[in-house]
């Protein structure tokens, strides 16, 4: 099983030391970093920053808002990364939720899943660059008519085009932010790998069913599924006291169980209903949704955290380590500071 790094989300002067520990990592032979995005700052400007002082460590997005760019917008920045860092550049890419793509982004949401498999085929076209790139689809047209302009005006001129940037490499890999079932099928089958957000090894056998159908659509041409990658961020807080590094956490899950999606459309919440938890999420989002983030925290409970996370003394988490081993999980992408990752790189040998 390899390790990963996540930064999390870049704000004015945080994460604190994260240079440095995106260094470490490096140095210890972790095998990727990742960085977010949402509605604040976004994935690729502090990958590009922090990615330029490493030499090895593969470089990640986790994930690119597909609401936050065109099609061929996203593959240009792919492509230009991937360049730079010396082919280390993973696209990751995710559909977001419905508060963050209308009302940020100002794109519509439904039909997420349709939007992401067109959203896929033509970035794979940019970066096969076999011919000029052109789609018709549902969602989007290239090059743009006016049929598809839905009354907006346009020239008439639009040219299909081919990336002027040669890629460094055609098969550049895909993984996608997935969650719901359809979605973790979608991305066993057009994607190179998943990003599972709340990932937990007593489901492994339904995770596993559902990638099995993705796995059984595959088109021959796409890396086969022995390749797959399933990279899980995993929140690690290595402290004597449990219940201490339990609270590290909840405020996590609290903020997206309650604050991370609109009321009966909050997928993430979903996710953990999946678990087990529906009742104390109804608590913890109704203590959230009141402005009580507080009490919202406290009303996570420890059994959750433990579900998702690896939190305690080191040695816990070198036991429950290896319940993560026998799972689908290639990559534990661990978010925590510098002594988890080194505790989980140790565990894990």
């Amino acid at each position: 099983m390899r390790i990963g790094v996540h930064t999390g989300y870049w704000s004015a002067g945080s994460p604190p030391g994260i240079a440095d520990a995106v260094r470490q990592a490096d140095m210890l032979g972790a095998d990727s970093v990742w960085t977010a995005e949402a509605y604040g700052s976004d994935a690729l400007t502090p990958l590009a920053w922090w990615g330029a002082s490493t030499s090895r460590i593969r470089l990640g997005t986790a994930v690119m808002q597909m609401s936050a760019r065109t099609p061929t917008a996203a593959a240009m920045a792919a492509l230009t990364l991937d360049h730079l860092s010396g082919g280390r550049f993973i696209m990751g890419l995710g559909v977001s939720g419905p508060q963050v793509v209308e009302g940020w982004y100002g794109q519509p949401y439904p039909r997420p899943l349709a939007r992401t498999r067109e959203y896929v085929e033509i970035v794979r076209q940019v970066f096969e660059r076999e011919r000029p790139v052109t789609y018709d689809g549902a969602f989007y047209t290239l090059p743009l008519t006016a049929e598809a302009a839905g009354g907006r005006p346009i020239t008439g001129l639009g040219k299909a085009l081919r990336s002027t940037v040669h890629p460094l490499r055609r098969d550049l890999p895909i993984h996608l932010a997935a969650e719901g079932p359809k979605n973790i099928a979608l991305a066993a089958e057009i994607a190179d790998g998943w990003l599972p957000l709340f990932y937990a090894p007593r489901l492994d056998a339904d995770f596993r069913a559902l990638l099995a159908e993705g796995f059984a659509l595959r088109s021959p041409d796409r890396s086969p599924a022995e390749t797959f990658e399933v990279s899980a961020t995993v929140p690690v807080v290595v402290d004597d006291d449990v219940e201490k590094a339990a609270d590290t956490v909840r405020p996590f899950l609290a903020l997206y169980i309650g604050g991370m999606g609109a009321k009966g459309a909050n997928f993430h919440r979903n996710a953990i209903d999946r678990l087990g938890y529906s009742d104390a999420c109804d608590e913890v989002e109704e203590h959230y949704r009141a402005g009580r983030r507080e009490e919202a925290a406290a009303a996570v409970p420890t059994a959750l955290v433990e579900d998702i996370a690896l939190v305690g003394p080191p040695e816990k988490i070198r036991d429950e380590l290896r319940a993560w081993e026998d799972t689908a999980v290639t990559t534990i992408i661990v978010q925590g500071d510098a002594r988890a990752l080194v505790t989980v790189a140790g565990a894990l040998g």
